[in-house]
């Protein structure tokens, strides 16, 4: 079993998300890998969930975070379609894994209440978003955009600048940079 790492968002952390390569002969061994890595990983961090993908689909519900460092997320996955499908391929298959964070979870919160029109409420999750991790891309964009939409716009620009600072590549990152664009762009033809 091999593994490839990508770059996480958690500054102590660098395996927020990570590709493992099951042997289908071998996948206890394989999701005991995957446990250990997390357990590793996610020592200081706020994960509170582990997701499992292949070929970039979903497999299976997120399991809990505690429930899978637990070795039940093992035993769990042994009876899912997972071990199924790793089967059924016959040879090795990457399997990807990703992390979900608290902060992760609070911003689709506060998305899911900006679209039902509770603009307080997703400033609150957008704001507790910031709390658990305060250079989040997401929450700061999302933030940003719903305090530009408010008017508030030098508050929005402080909080779509710090985005912007974020990860090379971060969607949220491309889009502050863009909003930023569009709101000097805007301030200079006044």
């Amino acid at each position: 079993m091999s593994d490839e790492s990508t770059e996480g968002r958690e500054g102590n952390n660098p395996f927020h998300r990570f590709r493992v390569e099951m042997d289908p002969e071998r996948l206890e061994e394989g999701l005991r890998e995957i446990r250990d890595r997390i357990q590793n990983s996610a020592a200081q961090a706020r994960y509170t969930r582990v997701r499992l993908s292949y070929k970039s689909k979903q497999v299976g519900p997120d399991i809990p975070l505690t429930m899978f460092l637990a070795g039940q997320g093992v035993l769990f996955l042994l009876t899912t379609p997972l071990a199924a499908v790793l089967a059924n391929v016959g040879a090795k298959a990457f399997l990807d894994v990703e992390l979900v964070h608290e902060a992760d979870e609070l911003v689709q919160e506060g998305i899911a209440a900006y679209l039902d029109g509770e603009i307080e409420l997703a400033e609150r999750k957008y704001r507790e978003a910031l709390k658990r991790r305060d250079d989040d891309p997401a929450a700061l964009y999302n933030l940003g955009t719903l305090l530009r939409v408010q008017g508030r716009n030098e508050e929005a620009l402080t909080m779509l600048r710090r985005a912007a600072m974020g990860p090379e590549g971060h969607p949220d990152v491309v889009r502050a940079s863009e909003a930023i664009e569009r709101i000097t762009s805007a301030k200079k033809h006044l």
